[in-house]
This record gives C-alpha cells, structure tokens and sequence, in this order.
C-alpha cells in the first residue's frame, strides 16, 4: 500500500492582527491546541517552522508570553512599537509593523515547506501569497470576518474563520 507523504507545513502568525481579531471575537485561541490542531486537520502534516510575530512596549513586554511560545516550538519575531500621531482624529497610537518580517522568513524558509497557514487577515500579503501559491505552495489564511482583505482571501487557496475553528484552538 502506497501512503501519500505528510506535507511539510509551516505556520506564521501575525500576533498584533490577531490580538485584535480575537478580542473582536471575545474569545483567544492557545498557541499550543493552533500548532497541534493544524498538524492533523485535513492534510496531516508536519509541523517544520512556526513563526509568530509581535510588537513589544518594550524589550521586557510579554516576556513570559514569548518564552511560551518559544517553548511550545515558535520562532519569536519582536520589534519595538512606533507611536504615530493621527492628524484626524488628534490621537496617537502605537504599531510595530512586521509584515516585511513575515514575508523574509516566507520566502526565506520556502524550500522546506508545501503548505502554509498564514494567521492573518493584512491584504498587504497579497502579492506573497500569489507569488507562494505559484511555486505550488498550499496556503490557508486564518482570519474572521470583517477583518479579513478580500485581496487576501482572493488570493488565498483557502480561508478559515477564526469561529469555525473555536473548539479545536480555543485557550481553556
């Protein structure tokens, strides 16, 4: 009997994108149950990297968080956060874009993967997902609605709500 090989996925996680898309929802997804639960849903998989990205107050911030993760297998990208200063509404706000961050390490690490989930709902991933999906690389988006670009879930192979993944990632 001839077995299909596991597929050999990598997992990347945009944490400030889904900080917000989860307290939208009102509920956190744990780090550990995505890693386990996305390794043997529909394609049964090898996990090969898990990247998760975050934007720190300072260079102490979430450090038990972030050595959390980097226990549980993920490889912790951080940069400091910039405050802005919105003409508009006369507010300033804080954000640490990483996106350039998360596309390096997807074409930087290629090679070792076939199928990628990007927890994400940023359009800027756009043209890095087509680009991905062209050298035959399965992506799934992760996101929720109203948050997800439609750029995005356009470019995507597949799209998964947040809320219909909730009893499999859901944190205790």
């Amino acid at each position: 009997m001839h077995t299909q090989p596991l597929s050999r996925l990598s997992i990347f996680v945009d944490g400030n994108n889904m900080f917000y898309a989860q307290q939208k929802n009102g509920w956190f997804f744990d780090p550990k149950r995505v890693l386990e639960y996305f390794t043997k849903e529909t394609v049964p998989s090898t996990l090969v990297n898990a990247f998760w990205y975050t934007g720190l107050k300072d260079p102490q911030d979430q450090r038990g968080f972030r050595d959390a993760l980097i226990s549980l297998g993920y490889t912790v990208r951080t940069k400091i956060l910039k405050e802005y200063y919105d003409d508009n509404s006369g507010r300033y706000s804080q954000k640490a874009n990483l996106d350039i961050e998360i596309v390096v390490d997807m074409f930087n690490t290629a090679a070792q993967y076939d199928r990628v989930v990007l927890f994400s709902g940023d359009g800027d991933f756009e043209r890095a997902i087509e680009l991905l999906r062209s050298k035959n690389t399965h992506i799934t988006v992760v996101s929720t609605e109203g948050m997800i670009a439609r750029e995005l879930r356009n470019a995507t192979d597949r799209y998964i709500d947040l809320n219909s993944v909730r009893r499999h990632i859901e944190k205790d």
